[in-house]
């Protein structure tokens, strides 16, 4: 890691884990820490995501085939490499994104059967140099996470999107293949239970990335 370069850490799981609740938890404290953050998301952190999320999400329309579906979170990911983190990191930032390259591995390769290393080299083509220095697994039985997911949703008098009304079979091979992802990168992703209180969760975050951001200070100088 170049000394002047920021941090990026991501947080992956399956449907209604918590991810956008402990990225603000975590973006506070890092704040609180003195530190300059941003909180970014896929699909959807640029003019051009923001296009290509309402394609991806939108039930109603017409669904992309698995290589279309692969295709489209690529193009969103290619645009917020370049557009919003690289130079968020070569700025000196620490950017919490909330989901990355690892949810096409798990969606499209390992559930939808293209094979997490065929998505794992597009990836990289993607994303060039740009690779997460933490990956944050919040794990979670899918079948509590899809009940949070509905009343959320239920509360914003909103409908799922076409992710979330998959059936529970997907959703369960999705939290598998994040625990696989896992296994096969334990220096680099980390599992978290989420099933606990946002602030015990929250907790064990912070455990996970203070260190991270204690060594790349002292890096810095």
């Amino acid at each position: 890691m170049a000394p002047r370069r920021g941090l990026f850490i991501t947080l992956e799981g399956g449907e209604g884990v918590g991810k956008s609740t402990q990225q603000g938890l975590l973006l506070k404290r890092l704040r609180q820490e003195g530190v300059k953050a941003l909180g970014s998301r896929e699909p959807g952190a640029t003019a051009l995501g923001v296009e290509l999320r309402a394609v991806l999400m939108d039930l109603g329309g017409e669904a992309p085939c698995q290589e279309a579906e692969l295709l489209l979170y690529l193009a969103d990911r290619a645009q917020h490499v370049r557009q919003v983190l690289l130079p968020a990191l070569e700025g000196g930032a620490v950017v919490v994104c909330d989901r990355f390259a690892d949810s096409s591995e798990v969606y499209q390769g390992r559930v939808r059967g293209m094979g997490w290393r065929r998505v794992r080299e597009l990836n990289r083509w993607v994303c060039g140099d740009l690779w997460p220095d933490l990956t944050l697994v919040l794990d979670l039985d899918p079948d509590l996470g899809l009940r949070r997911v509905h009343q959320r949703q239920g509360d914003l008098g909103l409908s799922p999107d076409r992710l979330e009304s998959e059936g529970l079979a997907f959703h369960l091979a999705v939290r598998q293949g994040f625990l696989e992802q896992a296994v096969a990168e334990p220096a680099r992703i980390k599992v978290v239970p989420a099933a606990r209180p946002p602030e015990r969760v929250a907790q064990e975050v912070w455990g996970l990335v203070a260190p991270l951001v204690r060594a790349w200070q002292q890096a810095r100088g």
